[in-house]
């Protein structure tokens, strides 16, 4: 069973959905929208498996709502704009409706949805939808037990090279970014986030104390999280002095 939510701002378009829906009944319809708005308000609130998503609409395009969804499910994009098909599969969504579509291509795309891996695909290219939205944006896009979650900037503690990706590490959890630390770094804001070695980045903001240690120094973080600044990084930590 998968749970369903239809986002469309024309009546007739969320109809034919609902009418094609009936000959699936493993998917359960459990909520409409017929603006970006109150589809992300939805969407995060229900948690739905599956969303049919128009794009252009008022409030927020389709695009912008992915931005904004504090998990990700699997999206069936439903428009009448052939222009936004590459997009949307750059996104990894499991198909593109054009409108009007019939019936059986309609089930064609709900049959893509067995053998779909969205949840686990779409990290990085809908996390760029996210980034590209602000110079520096408030919140990003992370895995966390095969799902994404948006977590709000100012919670990050600190950030830590593993291998080609980084730990982002908070309070409460540590979230795995595909992004490598150093195009995690050209994307926040450098006032708040300083590069302390060259596989650790900290949150200013999060910085309990600053101990001597030999020639270096160690920065103890909130969390209680120890972070050695290296050499070649004294003056970074040297300006933060008075």
């Amino acid at each position: 069973m998968k749970k369903v939510i239809i986002v469309d701002d024309e009546n007739a378009g969320r109809k034919l959905i609902k009418e094609y829906l009936d000959d699936f009944p493993e998917l359960i319809l459990i909520g409409e929208a017929n603006n970006g708005v109150d589809a992300v308000k939805i969407i995060n609130e229900f948690k739905p498996d599956l969303v049919f998503l128009d794009i252009q609409m008022p409030g927020l395009t389709g695009f912008d709502v992915l931005t904004h969804l504090e998990e990700l499910p699997q999206i069936i994009f439903s428009t009448a704009y052939d222009q936004y098909a590459l997009k949307a599969f750059e996104v990894h969504a499991v198909d593109y409706l054009l409108k009007p579509y019939t019936k059986d291509r309609f089930e064609k795309a709900v049959n893509k949805l067995a053998s779909d891996t969205t949840k686990n695909k779409a990290q990085n290219l809908t996390s760029s939808l996210l980034m590209e939205t602000a110079t520096y944006p408030e919140k990003i896009l992370v895995e966390s037990q095969n799902k994404l979650v948006t977590i709000s900037v100012k919670e990050i503690i600190r950030i830590e090279a593993f291998g080609d990706y980084s730990k982002i590490i908070t309070e409460d959890k540590t979230y795995l970014s595909n992004y490598g630390i150093s195009r995690l770094e050209e994307k926040l804001e450098t006032a708040i986030f300083l590069r302390v070695h060259r596989s650790s980045i900290i949150n200013i903001d999060k910085i309990k104390e600053l101990n001597k240690y030999g020639k270096s120094y160690d920065v103890t973080m909130q969390n209680k999280d120890v972070v050695r600044v290296s050499r070649g990084y004294m003056e970074t930590i040297k300006k933060l002095m008075y």
